[in-house]
């Protein structure tokens, strides 16, 4: 069942000695996870670069459908900007729900994907009635368009502060971001015509649906939040003095 939606994958709820996995780290593996795991470690068609990892985490090559772990064996887990890539997403998240008690998912929205569309992406996603509704492109005339990502991914991102605050702000513009225990209700092409709508007839009964008016006093709360969480984030690492690095051969163990 959903929990709520977090303002940012580093704003979720871990103990200290709770065991923590990631699905598909790729390039940049939450900090928290104990173990990462990726399908693919020479190919980076799926991700933006090399495979990275924080000293303390060891990796695991596997697929995301057939994890090689005991039922519950992590307390959290986290699958970022991975859901959108997967041939049968129903497995995958049922794994996700097996492996662990509970997690954060987070993808591209349909706004995101829009935005800066990839041809990797087999899905389009949005979060509709505390539920994970996905379809495959072709089955709402998905186009490829123009990608802006160097824009709204590289440019503002590192560049303006003020984007920040506003991309910060309104967290689920851009990306669906969905706190889960227990298991993850996800609909996958669905054939009721309400969920289709919100993907083939984008309007402004949708955009209230989608994206509710918090208010002056909430959407300052919110970014106030968000720019307290940009220093808490940057002392952390500093304190902490772990830097991603290309994992090295003690990093990988296996399963036999």
């Amino acid at each position: 069942m959903k929990l709520r939606n977090p303002p940012s994958r580093y704003r979720v709820r871990i103990g200290k000695n709770e065991r923590v996995l990631e699905v598909g780290g790729g390039s940049n593996p939450h900090p928290r996870a104990n173990i990462v795991t990726d399908k693919f470690i020479e190919s980076n068609y799926h991700r933006d670069d090399d495979l990275r990892l924080y000293p303390h985490q060891k990796f695991i090559t596997a697929d995301g459908n057939q994890l090689p772990f005991k039922d519950k064996e992590f307390d959290y887990v986290f699958c970022n900007h991975v859901l959108e890539h997967v041939e049968d997403p129903q497995q995958f998240v049922s794994e996700l729900s097996r492996v662990a008690k509970r997690g954060y998912l987070e993808t591209p929205s349909l706004i995101g994907e829009h935005l800066h569309p990839k041809e990797s992406h087999r899905w389009v996603l949005l979060e509709i009635d505390n539920k994970i509704v996905m379809y495959e492109k072709e089955k709402v005339d998905f186009q490829l368009s123009l990608d802006l990502g160097s824009l709204f991914l590289e440019e503002f991102l590192i560049n303006s502060f003020a984007y920040r605050i506003f991309d910060g702000t309104y967290p689920n513009l851009r990306r669906v971001m969905y706190e889960w225990k227990d298991e993850i209700e996800v609909l996958v092409n669905p054939t009721d015509k309400y969920y289709r709508e919100y993907f083939t007839n984008w309007s402004r009964e949708v955009t209230k649906k989608v994206l509710p008016a918090r208010g002056t006093k909430r959407e300052m709360i919110w970014a106030s939040g968000f720019v307290l969480n940009i220093f808490k984030q940057k002392a952390k690492r500093a304190l902490s003095g772990n830097k991603l690095q290309t994992p090295t051969k003690a990093q990988f163990i296996s399963f036999k």
